[in-house]
């Protein structure tokens, strides 16, 4: 069931108990934690605090605490799927779910005791009706008295016909629901940031701090850097935060309200839509951005070549563009952002200044949302084997606070790195043809031994490459046809279980609403061909599938897809 008013509904009810929070490993997960354990911190709630990548962590973890708590939050997982069926509570138990995965479960909207919702009713749910999904069952026929032989016949006839006239409706209605839940089910898509769901209860219960807001924007950014959401919903609810934004930053320019030196600030940006720039070279950020890489074409020579020209429009020269952006002449930088935006207008890129925020800690540290977003995933995914992934977790998190800014930059010189091994990755797969046409969609898989395989073996990472690789391929390839189709993608997960993570990417399109049906296609194509397959990711268009029914499940997906 949805919940109405959350403070009443949710936060006042667990104020007084022990909670248990389930937080599945993305960045806009980690900033709704935040948001949330600082609520919990003001107002002393005992919580426990426990991370799950996948379905399988979610069910041994519950198993593990279900006697001890009565209450479970779970962040970011939970809404997509019938969780009464997977988890089989005690009917006491009640779970509260704050998720941005779309569709909801119809049996998790209509179930009003178990099962909370934290979810924005103003995102387009279109959750069918009650009655076309549920119905109850009608006990048939009825007793006959002892009466006349043939008024008993004629009753026995009119209650044959109205059998089956309930049997035919009966047929009808589950068409019917087959259809209905076909349509509602069948694509996969993403809701309002949970970060931004958080903040606004922190802000209902006026304890709002421009700590809270920040980790809100990052959680949106997280969003629009994965490219979750589209374009329009970004600038909508940039628009909404920038008003939280200007009320918590004001300060009237007079002696008593100037800023301590140490302070916080976050300010509305209109900044350039390149990665890390600020914390690289401009030459390495135009390199291995999606967006200019792509556009540039820079895995041919004459791509190469387009850059140089495009550095030589703007008049920069390549001494001051190949060191630090600290680094730069100050002249430079002054107008640096106009100048790049009035060179890459003639280069065909309109977009390369994108509505953003961005944060001082004092004079010396200032961060994009961006950067944040890339230095947070960067840690969680970080392919290093000293760790478990709890443990990059909590990494994860504590870069987000203040307190710990050698983390984040910790996090900054990982993502570079991911971000090379992408645009490289990218660039072998196009000048080697390793993208095919399967007819219905692409298909690209990474060999064992391919350099920086294994940072792709997870899903997050595995999607932002599949995502870029298909925006380098529509601009680098000249078929109009696959310029419309899918992507889907493979890469080892495991030698010694033999076992790859499989992705599928909807198409890359100008109007497109970022919706994914790869899900259902997965399930069905692994069910008509028995292949084994685990859907241990929340995100249902990211399955693992043993290296050997690859092939018996790609014809299966192709003949479902044609």
């Amino acid at each position: 069931m949805f919940v109405s008013d959350f403070r009443k509904e949710f936060y006042e009810v667990v104020q007084s108990q022990r909670v248990l929070l389930f937080v599945a490993s993305d960045v806009d997960a980690l900033c709704a934690c935040k948001i949330l354990q600082a609520l919990f911190q003001c107002d002393h709630v005992q919580y426990t605090l426990i991370p799950v990548s996948g379905w399988q962590e979610l069910e041994t973890a519950f198993l593990e605490h279900k006697e001890q708590f009565r209450y479970f939050i779970l962040i970011n997982c939970g809404a997509n799927v019938d969780l009464l069926d997977i988890l089989q509570p005690d009917e006491d138990t009640v779970f509260f779910v704050c998720d941005t995965h779309r569709p909801v479960n119809v049996v998790n909207v209509y179930n009003d005791t178990q099962i909370k919702l934290l979810i924005k009713q103003d995102d387009d749910l279109e959750v069918p009706a009650y009655e076309d999904i549920f119905r109850d069952e009608e006990d048939s026929g009825s007793d006959s008295d002892g009466s006349e032989p043939s008024e008993k016949r004629a009753r026995l006839e009119e209650e044959v016909v109205e059998r089956t006239m309930r049997r035919r409706q009966r047929r009808e209605w589950e068409a019917r629901r087959r259809d209905i839940l076909f349509d509602y089910e069948q694509y996969e898509y993403h809701g309002t940031s949970s970060a931004m769901v958080m903040f606004e209860l922190a802000w209902m219960l006026s304890k709002d701090l421009n700590d809270m807001l920040w980790w809100a924007i990052v959680g949106l950014t997280d969003q629009w850097v994965q490219d979750k959401i589209s374009q329009m919903k970004y600038v909508t609810d940039v628009g909404v935060l920038q008003r939280h934004v200007s009320r918590h930053n004001h300060r009237n320019e007079d002696e008593e309200n100037t800023l301590s030196v140490d302070c916080t600030r976050i300010s509305f940006e209109y900044d350039l839509r390149l990665a890390l720039y600020q914390h690289w070279s401009l030459h390495d950020s135009l390199c291995n951005t999606s967006y200019t890489a792509s556009r540039f074409k820079l895995w041919s020579v004459h791509g190469q070549k387009r850059l140089q020209e495009f550095l030589a429009d703007m008049g920069l020269p390549l001494k001051q563009v190949k060191q630090k952006f600290q680094a730069m002449d100050i002249s430079l930088k002054e107008n640096l952002r106009e100048m790049i935006e009035e060179s890459a207008n003639k280069f065909g890129m309109k977009d390369m200044r994108v509505q953003t925020f961005s944060i001082h800690f004092g004079f010396k540290h200032k961060f994009l949302a961006s950067d944040v977003v890339f230095a947070t995933m960067s840690l969680m995914e970080s392919p290093e084997k000293d760790g478990s992934g709890t443990d990059h977790f909590i990494q994860a998190l504590d870069s987000l606070s203040r307190s710990n800014l050698d983390k984040l930059y910790y996090g900054l010189e990982l993502a570079k790195k991911q971000l090379r091994a992408t645009q490289q990755t990218i660039a072998s797969c196009l000048c080697t043809n390793l993208v095919i046409s399967q007819g219905p969609f692409l298909y690209c898989s990474l060999m064992e031994g391919t350099p920086d395989v294994m940072l792709f073996s997870r899903p997050v990472s595995l999607s932002l490459l599949s995502k870029h690789l298909l925006k380098s391929f529509v601009c680098s390839t000249k078929n109009r046809r696959c310029k419309l189709l899918p992507l889907v993608m493979a890469a080892p997960l495991s030698m010694e279980h033999g076992t790859v993570t499989v992705v599928g990417i909807p198409p890359e399109t100008d109007s497109s609403d970022r919706k994914n049906f790869f899900g259902r296609a997965f399930e069905k194509a692994a069910e008509s061909t028995s292949s084994r397959m685990l859907h241990n990711h929340f995100d249902l268009s990211v399955i693992e599938l043993k290296a050997e029914d690859r092939s018996k499940f790609l014809d299966a997906l192709v003949s479902l897809l044609s």
